[in-house]
């Protein structure tokens, strides 16, 4: 009885079959479905299955790594994309989410411009051991520390081409406060995202907001509250300045600012690591 259990239904299929129908779920249900039975775990396990999983382009991606690396399937090699590599000269970081293998970036604070971002008396360049970038240490220091400026503009982009279509993307400025930051809770900060014909601003705060600061805020009739920052577990931290949707990668570059140009007064402390961007998912 147990073997012709074992032998019905489905699993009378051919294992091309099963893959093929794998193939089209997700990289979550594939490992799900290898639990199922021996026939199953196959099929889920195949180049057909997690070859459909892997980006369009990985073999660009796999030209431009840092570190060339040695995989043994495309199931494997799925899994070592899942862990961040360095691209492009170490200047971006890239892998991909294990549920789903959509592609998530992190632009290194090099590749970003910042005003005034040659000028040592407003800004400097160090490096830190915990940087995801330490790797390119020694051709270029990772991160920047703002010394003291009064007009704090930051801007990236990236190609929609890049990103995974048909995904809604979110961008994100990973940060730390130097011990004697100052000049970052009052006024917020303003944070865009441009896509084609498509933008999005939201106001952000890098420290908690003071008692004054709010009800400075609340006389000038800004009710709604700044975005604030969240700690990461690997010491850095994170703010929201934006989110798009990516519909077919064709429209050209995803454009990110994060500015505070309107206060006037002197800030200083705000170390910057780069922009992140990975998927956007709906609670």
């Amino acid at each position: 009885m147990g073997k012709e259990k074992e032998d019905s239904g489905i699993e009378k299929l051919p294992e091309g079959c099963i893959a093929h129908a794998i193939a089209h779920t997700s990289p979550l249900d594939a490992c799900r479905s290898s639990a199922v039975s021996t026939a199953f775990r196959a099929a889920a396990d195949s180049d057909l299955v997690w070859g459909r999983f892997l980006p369009a382009d990985t073999p660009s991606i796999l030209s431009s790594a840092l570190r060339p690396f040695e995989y043994s399937s495309k199931r494997d090699l799925f899994f070592r994309l899942c862990d961040p590599i360095l691209i492009d000269g170490g200047k971006m970081g890239m892998w991909l989410e294990r549920s789903t293998g959509a592609k998530c970036y992190m632009i290194s604070v090099r590749e970003l411009t910042i005003v005034w971002g040659e000028t040592p008396e407003y800004l400097r360049w160090i490096s830190l051991p915990d940087s995801r970038f330490p790797e390119v240490a020694v051709r270029f220091p990772e991160v920047a520390e703002l010394v003291n400026v009064c007009w704090l503009e930051i801007r990236g982009s990236i190609q929609s081409k890049l990103l995974t279509p048909k995904t809604t993307y979110a961008a994100y400025l990973i940060f730390k406060l130097a011990y004697r930051s100052r000049g970052l809770d009052d006024p917020p900060q303003q944070a865009s995202v441009k896509v084609g014909l498509r933008s999005s601003t939201t106001l952000v705060c890098l420290q908690p907001r003071s008692a004054a600061a709010r009800e400075r805020r609340i006389r000038m009739g800004e009710s709604d509250p700044p975005t604030l920052p969240l700690a990461r577990d690997n010491g850095w931290m994170e703010v929201a300045i934006g989110e798009f949707y990516n519909d077919e990668g064709e429209d050209g570059e995803v454009a990110i600012s994060f500015t505070e140009i309107k206060g006037g007064h002197w800030k200083k402390g705000l170390i910057v690591e780069g922009i992140e961007i990975r998927p956007k998912h709906r609670k």
